[in-house]
């Protein structure tokens, strides 16, 4: 299965689970296609640090570009 989605002609990271039959998503990929932020890492820091609980199980299985 593709590892690459399009939303809005936007690129997504995506990889699919096959024991939870399951797709996960690139957070990073998912804040840029949705705010058109200048920084997504910057606006994805601040998010963090407003909300310790997205903070404690931030993470990803999908390769940073």
């Amino acid at each position: 299965m593709s590892n690459i989605k399009l939303f809005e002609s936007k690129k997504i990271r995506a990889a699919w689970h096959e024991g939870e039959q399951k797709w996960y998503f690139s957070v990073a990929d998912v804040v840029e296609a949705l705010t058109d932020s200048s920084d997504v890492k910057q606006y994805v820091k601040r998010m963090r640090q407003r909300d310790p609980e997205l903070n404690s199980y931030w993470g990803t299985i999908c390769t940073p570009p």
